[in-house]
């Protein structure tokens, strides 16, 4: 078993996102909470299906000094790509309404970058899920960011919640990825490292 394996190592959960702390806690493994300061506008030279893996790289950075030989940091990030557009998080209601009347009706890309920093190595890996929404109309996008909590969610929108239930037709890959961490690629990536 994984937490075996790394029994004697303290996990460091770099994210201030609760969905995180949720599905890593889901790994039945125990951690601690570092929340990275990092601006998370992506550089124009980066490629759109690199940013969640460039910034999840990027939140490691911000925390690594002093990272002990027993530490474990997971860092991670999540976009959303529609059409080789970026949705980052939405700064207002505004444009959490645009997101999602952008989201309507098309397929689009979750693309969650994780890296595991350790003293001596990082690894780094991106996991993709393809989602498709059927149309949503106003007054259901209007009732979604009036009742729920858009701005910390890229593309506007979690689908464990109201917005998901409805409006989601069909995903293809990790459920979990979309909601912010692809905990089975990560218990893998883990299970290799510590063998």
């Amino acid at each position: 078993m994984l937490a075996d394996r790394i029994r004697g190592y303290r996990i460091i959960l770099g994210s201030a996102s609760p969905r995180r702390r949720e599905l890593l806690a889901g790994l039945g493994l125990t951690f601690d909470v570092a929340v990275p300061a990092i601006n998370e506008e992506v550089p124009s030279w980066v490629e759109p299906r690199e940013a969640a893996s460039w910034l999840a790289r990027a939140k490691a950075d911000s925390l690594r000094e002093g990272l002990g030989s027993r530490q474990i940091l997971i860092t991670a990030d999540t976009i959303v790509l529609c059409s080789d557009r970026i949705l980052p998080k939405p700064g207002n209601r505004d444009e959490a309404v645009e997101f999602l009347r952008f989201l309507s009706g098309k397929v689009h890309s979750v693309i969650t970058g994780v890296c595991i920093t350790t003293g001596s190595s990082q690894v780094a890996f991106s996991s993709e899920t393809l989602v498709k929404f059927c149309q949503i109309d106003d007054e259901e996008i209007d009732y979604y960011a009036d009742n729920y909590h858009p701005y910390d969610k890229a593309g506007a929108y979690g689908i464990q919640e109201w917005i998901g239930f409805v409006a989601t037709e069909r995903i293809e890959g990790s459920y979990f990825n979309v909601m912010g961490l692809p905990v089975n690629r990560l218990y893998r990536e883990l299970k290799k490292l510590f063998k």
